[in-house]
């Protein structure tokens, strides 16, 4: 290929559209490809969501395939059609059933180049390893989303190193830094409360309930803090009838879903990720760049973001009193953690954002295509 043939078809397909990491990934890397080079169309397997807006925005073309279900095996059939009326010279996809279904529908549809993005270490004992190595002879590279999710890749998932790489997440630093902080008293948060920040669907992944009850023995001696998760999911009704039987259950609140992350996190005086298990989490970078101290569990990429008592505090996954300790900490320590936040909005400004990252991945392509050396 010459770069006269320019630009070249190139495809991404992801599960949904929901403004969840991988996705919100997604658009900030296709938004930023240079459009001299690429013609980018994205294929989302199982609906819409509020991301489209912004993939509209940037003229992106977008095929929304509504698949029964994320096993629903005919969308493969209609992914390849898609695939051969579109003629892309390469394929990224991103989450595990876009990343099955769009390889085997690339093969149908002769998609020369297919790229995975491997974007957390799947832990759960639910056939996701097996099945993405019985299938990877169909992906030429793997692109995981931090060293530590490439040597899980490499070691448990039993994918070949030659076909593994590392590009992180990245944020959009200025959106973050220079955000106007939310009126909180919409959720009865009065002026001038601290406030414990939660982001992210309130699942077992995410191990919420570790932070409502951490939260619940921190509360009677910090009268001043009050609690906000911000995000639904399954286990939303169970944290909220916990939350209500609780004597600081005037202190702890659930925004739902909010597209307002930015000034919410320059409200708020931490935030507080209590995974069981990650890739690279978005919402830290986003926390960081926004200046917002960060208390994490040890997952899968916070090491390569966060160097305990340099940038943010790290507790041990699955630990209540741990984050407890974090939080009695925050109170009683405040400038050390402010100061962690400072040294954390330098680090990313210098290396985490997207208009770097997304050039990683246009160098990626162009080097599979033999477009640079």
């Amino acid at each position: 290929m010459s770069e006269s043939d320019a630009p070249y078809p190139i495809a991404f397909c992801i599960t949904g559209l929901q403004p969840g990491g991988a996705e919100r990934a997604l658009v900030q890397i296709v938004t930023r490809l240079n459009r001299d080079r690429w013609a980018p169309v994205v294929y989302s397997l199982t609906g819409s969501g509020p991301l489209v807006e912004q993939l509209e925005q940037a003229d992106i073309p977008i095929e929304v395939l509504q698949a029964r279900s994320a096993w629903d095996a005919r969308i493969i059939w209609h992914l390849a059609q898609k695939f051969k009326a579109q003629k892309p010279v390469l394929l990224q996809t991103f989450l595990f059933h876009a990343n099955l279904t769009g390889r085997i529908a690339a093969r149908l549809a002769h998609v020369p180049h297919v790229v995975a993005g491997i974007r957390v270490s799947e832990k759960r004992r639910n056939g996701h390893l097996l099945l993405d190595r019985l299938t990877n002879r169909l992906v030429e590279l793997n692109i995981c989303v931090s060293q530590s999710v490439a040597d899980f890749s490499i070691k448990e998932g039993h994918l070949p190193a030659d076909k593994v790489t590392v590009v992180p997440n990245g944020v959009e630093f200025q959106r973050f830094a220079g955000a106007k902080p939310a009126d909180l008293s919409c959720w009865k948060i009065p002026e001038g409360a601290k406030v414990i920040l939660s982001v992210g669907r309130l699942d077992p992944q995410k191990a919420p309930g570790d932070l409502l009850a951490a939260f619940l023995q921190f509360a009677a001696q910090a009268p001043e803090f009050h609690l906000l998760f911000v995000g639904d999911g399954p286990l939303k009704a169970e944290l909220e009838q916990r939350a209500s039987q609780s004597e600081s259950a005037d202190r702890i609140h659930f925004a739902g879903w909010q597209p307002q992350i930015p000034e919410l996190m320059r409200a708020a005086d931490c935030l507080v990720l209590s995974s069981l298990w990650e890739g690279m989490p978005n919402v830290v970078l986003e926390a960081m760049a926004a200046g917002l101290p960060v208390i994490s569990t040890k997952v899968d990429g916070i090491f390569e973001l966060i160097q305990p008592g340099e940038q943010g505090t790290l507790v041990d996954i699955g630990s209540v009193d741990q984050l407890r300790q974090a939080l009695v900490d925050l109170r009683t320590s405040p400038a050390q953690f402010l100061k962690m936040a400072e040294n954390a909005q330098t680090l990313v400004e210098q290396e985490f954002t997207w208009e770097s990252i997304a050039q990683k991945y246009d160098q990626i392509y162009s080097r599979i295509l033999s477009l640079i050396d």
